[in-house]
């Protein structure tokens, strides 16, 4: 995880990472048949403990506990978004799942629906804070800010305010407010339960 968090996962390769380790490339295959085999269990430690219990509370409130324990254990690592979201179904992120799922069937909806909500909720988190790690490190050659310059003469005076003040915005407040809006979204969803006499 050192090397991931100096190099960034374009600097990681089986060989650079054998150097770093002071161990031939070839040792490495020992533990790890190819690189997709590393990245999954890279994905695996930085989501250690994410299907943990959460505290008994309203599902809205576990939810929204979910997703900033999802994004938190992302950011531990540099471009640790990106590296879970190019990696396979790992036992971590099916804990994560399943542990979306059973919030939303005991709010009411679904398997089919809890699962779609449940996926969605995961691209909401890795799209956020693949951008917000973006922003910090970008990649090599990246022209955000010679792009952002141009945006006043390339669209609407609208949008370049809301560009403004999305990047000028606290990644934090961003994402809560967007996690917020997702989950009233679902709450607009859920049937009232019938009064009991």
């Amino acid at each position: 995880m050192k090397f991931l968090d100096a190099e960034g996962l374009d600097g990681l390769t089986m060989r650079k990472l054998g150097a770093a380790l002071n161990v031939q490339g070839g040792a490495l295959y020992r533990h790890f048949p190819n690189k997709a085999a590393l990245l999954d269990a890279m994905a695996e430690k930085i989501l250690e403990g994410i299907g943990d219990p959460l505290p008994d509370a309203p599902w809205h409130d576990q939810v929204s506990i979910l997703g900033a324990r999802f994004r938190t254990a992302l950011l531990a690592h540099r471009d640790g978004a990106r590296l879970v979201a190019s990696t396979h179904a790992t036992g971590a992120t099916i804990a994560l799942g399943d542990l979306a799922v059973t919030i939303f069937c005991g709010a009411g909806l679904a398997p089919a629906e809890a699962g779609a909500l449940a996926f969605a909720l995961g691209y909401y988190v890795l799209g956020h804070t693949i951008e917000e790690q973006t922003q910090v490190h970008p990649s090599s050659g990246d022209e955000w800010q010679s792009r952002k310059a141009h945006l006043a003469t390339d669209v609407s005076p609208q949008y370049a305010e809301a560009i403004d003040s999305l990047t000028s915005t606290d990644p934090t407040q961003r994402f809560a407010y967007g996690l917020d809006t997702f989950i009233q979204g679902i709450a607009g969803r859920i049937q009232p339960a019938p009064a009991t006499r």
